[in-house]
């Protein structure tokens, strides 16, 4: 039956369409065959347990540590299901946005918020750089709003706002005429993609370069000189501000910059709304960090340091219907921590924040799967919530059995045994699927292998230590606070990052793990090459599959053993973390075999 011209041009108009992913029926299938294959292994453990006649105190523990590893391994791997059962792609038709707005009226006003809190680590022109872009956005500029929360209340990135203002009025209308697409400032002029060379880009390039040496001036100098307060805008924004304003005690100002009203560009076009806003903060009172400043516009939800994952989970929870897109060209970019000790410690704050919401009342496991959300999405919520709990099966899977083959007992099935197969079917489907994920989605074989080996180190280390401080701050203990990640990066980092080379440079008790991690599996897996020389495969049957989990742990450790001994850049492995580290894996060895005994 033939469409409807109604109906014709609602679906002409749709601003986006799903697809089924082509792998779907494959997952449906494989599911309940690798359930099968959990629920076996899981039984095998049981048995095994309630077999106190032939077990020793050391077996039975090293049992009930499998145990409770796959266990968790289980269920990560039942919640990683909700999003393998009915995938979907949507693309996106931005050129049918015309014909929605002739159908529905006018584009609604959208309000984009920008955070920042300390000009030391987020460096002030990084932050006017993201928020030109916004403003260039090809969007009514009077239905356009751009609001910068200055957490930190510094006159320094106040200052770089107001230079940045005066800059929109010719980057703006140079963006529209010349089409551009690369609206941040930084990204279009340091870009080697045959940009256009005439006498406007040089002026505006010039003027971009003029503004950058001001504020990085200002940075450097840590204060406004009376010499830049020259101007209209400049005396109306400072003359409000005190010196004995400080980063965690000053009241509210909220300074308008930029005023669609009033303000136009220098092509008589009215300018988005640019409206920089610092929140009261005092050392007396308690405040809610970055969600705190945030409710100046969506409610935001408190009792949680991830703010963003615990609103969204909260407002699904309570009917919310949203879509995600993801269009082939990112929508934007953003910065990352590229040390590995920022990295670790950024991640170690999410870990926390995840677990205060996985046991709140709030709950994704009780409140997320009977809430309007649904049980699929609520179970799905929780492969977020728990992701810390990874730390348990990778520490286990990472020492135990590189332990117990030192001491030349076997706690996997022998090779000649039915069960032997089971472990490289769980192990080898789990990884195969995996990166069949990431390969469909645009991924590569060698950005999922440093993914899987990122995931590794993650559950020895900021996994670990994210519980472990959850802990504390459960039991009333003080922990460390907010901790802002750091976004300066030198340019020798920058190219060690780029070459796939892990930045350690500083000692910190968060890299004590994965390398004795990395020493232990290197060690055992050389003992074990050793019994296979000198007694053949026949000498060593029970022990196969350790000695292969210790081979997969020194190739996941390579970056490791690099930067410990062959390195001489600053990025290496520091020698008083690599001293600590063989020290305690020495007296954990020592204690094994001591354990092992029994």
């Amino acid at each position: 039956m033939e469409d409807d011209p109604t109906t014709r041009r609602r679906r002409s108009s749709a601003l986006h369409t799903a697809d089924r992913w082509p792998i779907t029926p494959f997952n449906r299938l494989f599911a309940p065959i690798y359930l099968l294959a959990v629920l076996a292994l899981l039984y095998r453990h049981v048995t095994n347990l309630l077999v106190p006649a032939t077990s020793s105190p050391s077996s039975f523990t090293t049992t009930l540590a499998l145990l409770v590893a796959d266990l968790v391994l289980a269920f990560m791997w039942a919640t990683t299901q909700v999003f393998r059962m009915n995938p979907i792609r949507r693309r996106e038709a931005v050129e049918n946005l015309n014909d929605v707005v002739a159908e529905e009226g006018e584009l609604p006003g959208v309000d984009v918020f920008i955070c920042t809190a300390d000009p030391y680590k987020e460096p002030p022109l990084g932050v006017v750089n993201t928020a030109l872009s916004v403003m260039a956005y090809d969007y009514p500029r009077d239905r356009l709003a751009v609001y910068v929360s200055d957490d930190g209340g510094s006159a320094l990135t106040l200052f770089a706002f107001v230079e940045a203002a005066k800059f929109a009025a010719r980057w703006l209308p140079f963006c529209e005429r010349n089409r551009v697409v690369e609206r941040n400032p930084a990204v279009y002029f340091g870009s080697n993609r045959g940009h256009p060379v005439d006498g406007e880009v040089e002026e505006i390039k010039t003027m971009y370069e003029s503004m950058k040496h001001k504020v990085e001036h200002v940075v450097e100098a840590g204060k406004v000189d009376d010499q830049f307060i020259d101007g209209p805008k400049e005396q109306e924004a400072f003359g409000k501000w005190s010196d004995k304003f400080t980063k965690h005690n000053h009241p509210t100002f909220i300074q308008v910059l930029l005023d669609s009203k009033n303000d136009k560009d220098v092509d008589g076009h009215v300018m988005p709304n640019l409206i920089y806003v610092s929140r009261e903060k005092s050392s007396t009172s308690q405040h809610h960090f970055k969600a705190g400043a945030l409710n100046v516009l969506i409610g935001y939800r408190y009792g949680s340091l991830v703010e963003d994952y615990y609103t969204g989970y909260r407002l699904h929870c309570e009917g919310w219907k949203s879509v995600f897109c993801c269009p082939q060209r990112p929508a934007f970019l953003g910065d990352a921590p590229i040390s590995l000790a920022d990295m670790l410690n950024q991640q170690k704050r999410w870990d926390i924040g995840l677990l205060e919401v996985a046991f709140s009342r709030f709950s994704t496991l009780t409140y997320g799967v009977r809430s309007s959300a649904g049980f699929l999405m609520g179970f799905g919520y929780c492969q977020n919530a728990f992701w810390p709990s990874w730390s348990i099966p990778v520490i286990v899977y990472s020492f135990l059995p590189q332990l117990a083959l030192l001491n030349g007992l076997h706690i996997f099935p022998k090779a000649t045994e039915p069960w032997f197969w089971l472990y490289p079917f769980l192990f080898l489907g789990a990884y195969a699927q995996d990166m069949l994920d990431f390969l469909l989605v645009g991924g590569t074989f060698q950005r999922w292998w440093n993914e899987q080996r990122i995931w590794t180190v993650r559950g020895l280390s900021c996994f670990l230590f994210g519980g472990f401080d959850f802990v504390l701050k459960s039991l009333g203990v003080s922990t460390k606070g907010f901790s802002l990640t750091s976004k300066v990066v030198d340019e020798e980092q920058r190219q060690r990052y780029e070459k796939g080379m892990f930045e350690f440079g500083v000692s910190s008790p968060i890299f004590l793990p994965m390398a004795m991690a990395a020493l232990i599996n290197l060690v055992s897996f050389g003992f074990g090459l050793g019994r296979v020389l000198t007694g053949g495969w026949w000498n060593v049957e029970g022990l196969v599959l350790q000695i292969v989990l210790s081979g997969f742990g020194v190739l996941n450790s390579v970056p490791i053993y690099e930067a410990m001994v062959v390195r001489r850049d600053p990025g290496k492995f520091p020698a008083r973390g690599s001293f600590a580290a063989v020290v305690v894996s020495v007296v954990l060895c020592s204690l094994a075999s001591v354990m092992f005994s029994f």
